[in-house]
């Protein structure tokens, strides 16, 4: 293809062969997409033919450089590298060596982590270990701020949310949940009440077998399960799907066209998951309370003694407590799994570890989050 644009030199490339066989390349003219392929070959071809012990890329007379200039003295400097030899890249403009400094040749020589020399002693890496949960801690809390702020625009301004999102999401967050989490709950249900049924039977208790199953219900089990399987389904989904938009450049595109992809992609997520959590958890707990109904009735009681047991020690309170606290699974298993696909790397298993990342990550914050409920519910006599 013949460039048309602006009249630049001619691109060239001069070799000259200097002290301590010290090979120097002089590149000229304009580098981009139609004239860097020859300048490519010329440079390659003097670099085998010399062999030097030192390479030096004069660039004073390069006129213009896009990203496959920038491309050629990359690999000038791995090629040369590669051999043992040492490179030194010199007189480029300020423009062409910000360009350069964007592309980071050290990391595209070899693959992120890999050949990184270990640290010195215990100290450094305790340090440079700390850093890292420093660093992580920053980017959580910058991400929780712009999804904060992508959730007040949204409650002022309710007609700017794509709610077609939010509700295709709905869809697959809450009904396509519900038969795991049905199935979860009253398993989980049916075992603690087997297990407590046990002990209890040594003392003749076996009627606080409901009490215990409808309080751990309320209270724990029902929004804590209730959240781990949501999770483990949807987190990872989350995750999945923004990784896959990352390794593809959507998510580039979308900064092209001047979208934010919090607020297009996150906060319909957000939403969704705010609205079905709670609802999965009152169908959660339903589930774990039938699950114990089962075996008061293998032990001889009426449906009618359990539902009196069980209204009598569950209360409202209790109720609306776990209720409460899936608010804050459902931001973090919508943020959490968002996140990680955003920050995915570029490679084939980059969605695989995203997707492992969310789970993780969700899990460890829900507990926490659920031992600081505890706490406060432990104070506040719930």
């Amino acid at each position: 293809m013949k460039y048309n644009g602006p009249a630049f030199s001619p691109p060239s490339v001069e070799a000259s062969k200097e002290r301590d066989d010290t090979l120097v390349l002089k590149i000229k003219g304009r580098l981009d997409a139609y004239t860097t392929g020859k300048i490519w070959q010329d440079a390659e071809s003097e670099l085998k033919k010399s062999s030097p012990r030192k390479l030096i890329v004069d660039g004073e007379g390069i006129e213009y450089c896009d990203a496959s200039g920038i491309a050629l003295l990359i690999e000038l400097k791995l090629t040369q590298e590669k051999k043992g030899g040492g490179f030194e890249l010199r007189g480029l403009s300020p423009d062409t060596e910000k360009l350069y400094g964007l592309f980071k040749p050290d990391v595209l020589a070899k693959p992120e982590g890999a050949g990184k020399p270990p640290s010195g002693n215990l100290i450094e890496r305790l340090g440079e270990k700390s850093w890292a949960v420093l660093e992580e801690f920053r980017v959580h809390i910058y991400f929780t701020g712009r999804v904060t702020v992508g959730l007040l625009t949204a409650a002022l301004n309710p007609f700017k949310v794509r709610w077609k999102d939010v509700f295709v999401t709905c869809e697959k967050f809450g009904a396509n949940s519900l038969f795991i989490i049905a199935l979860v709950n009253f398993l989980v249900g049916l075992v603690i009440a087997f297990q407590s049924a046990i002990p209890m039977e040594q003392y003749g208790a076996q009627i606080f077998v409901a009490d215990l199953i409808v309080i751990a219900y309320f209270k724990e089990l029902g929004p804590l399960m209730t959240a781990f399987v949501v999770n483990g389904r949807s987190g990872s989904a989350f995750a999945a799907e923004l990784g896959t938009m990352k390794v593809n450049e959507e998510l580039d595109a979308l900064d092209t066209m001047g979208l934010d992809p919090v607020n297009f992609l996150v906060v319909p997520k957000v939403i969704a998951a705010l609205f079905m959590l709670p609802l999965l958890t009152v169908f959660g707990n339903l589930f774990g309370i039938l699950g114990g109904l089962v075996v008061m009735l293998s032990m001889g009681f009426t449906v009618q003694t359990y539902i009196n047991q069980i209204t009598a020690s569950g209360t409202y309170t209790m109720l609306l407590a776990g209720l409460f606290k899936t608010l804050f699974f459902a931001v973090l298993i919508a943020g959490v799994g968002c996140l990680s696909g955003m920050r995915a790397s570029r490679g084939p298993s980059a969605v695989g570890d995203a997707a492992t990342t969310a789970v993780v990550t969700g899990i460890i914050l829900m507990i926490v989050v659920d031992g600081i409920f505890g706490v406060i519910y432990y104070i506040l006599g719930i």
